[in-house]
């Protein structure tokens, strides 16, 4: 065998290897977690560290508990989870909704300061989020909505807005303006344009930022608690999620089984959306 076949056979084997070595390091921790919310307390402290568990030994009384309403005994997830699914949807179409219009106005239209949108936009990334979160603290309490969900929308449009536009400016370049100049020949308005070509070839790039969007605003815990510490009924997952791990009388079965209540929605719609994210992510590069 000559020195590029045992090259080329080396670098498909690594590759593997590198594969299976990173899969393992994702996959592994969700796969522990999922097997601890389905054991008993009792027999996770006899053998904590068990990776198999028997049919015998499931059990789906952790999930029974931790969906229950506090009235019932239970931790109160389903409604921590109404309120996460209206905030992230809230927010994810009404960042669209401006960002859409937006990053194709600063695709297409020509106006003063248009070369340093994008720097105007990706600062906001350049500052912690506790830096603002005091002052915006300071304006919704004066404005009365703190401890709104509505509120808390607001905040999360103003964290995903910037890089929305911005993704979506980067795709609509892409588009050619040939294209566009043939459907205004043929009498089309601009918001014909738009309605008719610009969006349809943007729809892998939208779907993308769209579960960008969904993914910040359910998984956000800072601002959360910030401005719905005091309202119970109106917590998130996160914040539910929080108050497990607090609490010392709570069995960790219980808490893990509230990890996979909080993660599992984002892993079903990524690989639910994951041929049009990665569409969306890479026909930047790809169209010219």
């Amino acid at each position: 065998m000559d020195r590029d076949a045992v090259e080329t056979v080396s670098l498909r084997w690594l590759r593997r290897l590198v594969i299976a070595v990173f899969l393992l390091v994702t996959v592994f921790p969700f796969y522990y977690m999922l097997v601890l919310s389905v054991r008993p307390i009792e027999r996770l402290l006899l053998d904590p560290g068990a990776l198999v568990v028997g049919f015998g030994e499931l059990t789906v009384a952790t999930y029974a508990e931790v969906l229950r309403t506090t009235a019932d005994g239970g931790q109160g997830f389903l409604t921590f989870i109404g309120n996460s699914g209206l905030v992230a949807v809230a927010a994810t179409v009404l960042t669209l909704l401006v960002a859409i219009p937006g990053a194709y106005a600063v695709a297409r239209l020509r106006f003063f300061g248009r070369r340093q949108v994008d720097f105007l936009f990706l600062a906001v990334y350049l500052f912690p989020s506790i830096v603002i979160a005091i002052p915006l603290f300071v304006v919704f309490t004066r404005a009365g909505l703190r401890g709104s969900l509505f509120g808390l929308v607001l905040v999360y449009i103003s964290q995903t807005l910037p890089v929305s536009v911005y993704m979506l400016k980067n795709y609509f370049e892409t588009i050619p303006v040939s294209l566009e100049e043939s459907a205004a020949i043929d009498g089309a308005g601009r918001l014909g344009i738009i309605r008719r070509v610009s969006l349809p070839l943007a729809m892998p790039s939208i779907m993308a930022v769209a579960l960008y969007d969904f993914m910040i605003a359910w998984n956000e815990f800072l601002f959360a608690l910030l401005f719905l510490v005091d309202k119970p009924d109106r917590w998130t997952v996160s914040l539910g999620l929080s108050l497990l791990a607090d609490g010392v009388e709570v069995p960790k079965t219980v808490l893990m089984a509230g990890s996979v209540v909080l993660t599992l929605p984002i892993v079903i719609l990524f690989f639910a959306s994951e041929r049009l994210l990665t569409e969306g992510l890479t026909s930047g590069a790809e169209k010219g």
